[in-house]
């Protein structure tokens, strides 16, 4: 009986020993993949959503001013008649 538990107590560990592995193989598969993709979207010239908002910000505030200048010259030019 003390044989059989050796073997088993050795298959466990064996089997430990793998999931370890795979666990360290997943987490290395997962940063390569990362990595590939961050490269990939570097490369097209995406921007960040930090940029894209501060733009989106930048462009709404040119709107309102646009706007505001729109409305003085209508109310100047109104004034000259």
């Amino acid at each position: 009986m003390q044989t059989r538990n050796k073997v088993l107590d050795d298959i466990s560990q064996l089997m430990t020993n793998a999931m370890g592995v795979a666990q360290g193989a997943k987490n290395e598969a997962e940063t390569a993949m990362k990595s590939l993709v961050d490269r990939w979207l570097a490369d097209r010239d995406f921007v960040t959503r930090e940029e894209f908002d501060a733009v989106r910000a930048m462009a709404q505030k040119a709107r309102e001013e646009n706007a505001s200048l729109a409305a003085r010259l209508d109310a100047l030019e109104a004034k000259k008649k």
